[in-house]
């Protein structure tokens, strides 16, 4: 073991998505050529950050860092450069994992729990995503700390007990697929919830959490439930579910349709019905139903 080097270090892991699939599109010359640029921005990103490179297989890169936050802003620089158009090459993402804990170090390579736990959260994330843990966000800056998001708790293969598992958001959450809205549109809506026949009006200006966690806003004690399943909250007068669970949400709108949410986002109109971690099924227990309408105005004399 090298004396000179830390017993804690951050450990990422990131990876280009979909490579197996770019390979069969393009070919392995054109598919190597892009892999290899996405991974050539990692790894300058991870010297500029005060990081090392401790191996690349095959489209992933394992690198550690000396602090929590010099591991957080690299992945962040990453996904951001990624991000940047340039002429004549298809657009990439990487999945990102990250850990903070004790490693062993030794030939240069880096062992130990902290490196299982952060290509878990690797596997985990999705394309475009940093995915870290509690102990990791412990470990942050408060302003590092304020990008991180609680997603889930759950169990990790290789490890006793759950975790808690983190987002770091690294981009402003984009709805430029909606309509635009006219600053009359503010607050325009009051969305009414019913669970298990208790009615529960969420103004404008509220949000909302659900989930199988006692802490939760709206408690549901559904076995395939995530303990944090699912956020509601107000953007621009309108009212957006966030999935952020391990089996996803159902979301039934009232002409009979089913769409899946998996950590994905869908704005509520009109009413329908929402299940957490199973497809809506007539009467079914766990059923959450949703209708918005306009705020009472009382009107006095």
């Amino acid at each position: 073991m090298d004396q000179t080097l830390p017993a804690y270090s951050a450990v990422m892991f990131a990876d280009v998505a979909g490579s197996t699939m770019l390979y069969e599109e393009l070919g392995d010359r054109q598919a190597k050529d892009l892999i290899g640029h996405a991974l050539g921005i990692a790894v300058a990103e991870t010297e500029k950050h005060g990081g090392v490179l401790v191996k690349t297989i095959g489209d992933e890169v394992m690198c550690r860092f000396p602090s929590a936050d010099a591991a957080s802003r690299c992945a962040i620089a990453i996904q951001e450069s990624l991000r940047l158009p340039v002429p004549g090459q298809r657009p990439l993402q990487m999945r990102m994992g990250l850990h903070w804990g004790p490693v062993i170090y030794e030939h240069g390579d880096v062992f130990g729990d902290a490196v299982n736990v952060a290509a878990r959260m690797s596997a985990i994330a999705r394309a475009g995503q940093i995915i870290t843990t509690q102990a990791t966000v412990h470990a942050m800056s408060v302003r590092i700390m304020n990008k991180a998001r609680l997603i889930d708790d759950t169990r990790v293969k290789g490890k006793q007990g759950s975790l808690a598992i983190y987002e770091l958001v690294w981009e402003e959450e984009n709805l430029t697929a909606l309509a635009p809205t006219h600053p009359g549109d503010i607050s325009a809506n009051v969305l009414h919830l019913e669970y298990r026949g208790t009615p529960l009006e969420l103004p404008a200006n509220a949000s909302l959490t659900l989930g199988r966690g006692e802490n939760c806003d709206l408690y549901i004690n559904s076995p395939l439930a995530s303990r944090l399943h699912a956020r509601i909250e107000n953007r621009r007068g309108k009212f957006v579910y966030i999935d952020q669970s391990t089996n996803g949400s159902f979301v039934q709108t009232a002409d009979g349709k089913s769409v899946y949410l998996k950590r994905e986002e869908l704005i509520l109109n009109g009413h329908g019905v929402i299940s957490l971690g199973e497809a809506v099924k007539t009467g079914g227990e766990y059923l959450v139903r949703y209708s918005l309408s306009e705020p009472t105005v009382e009107i006095r004399p």
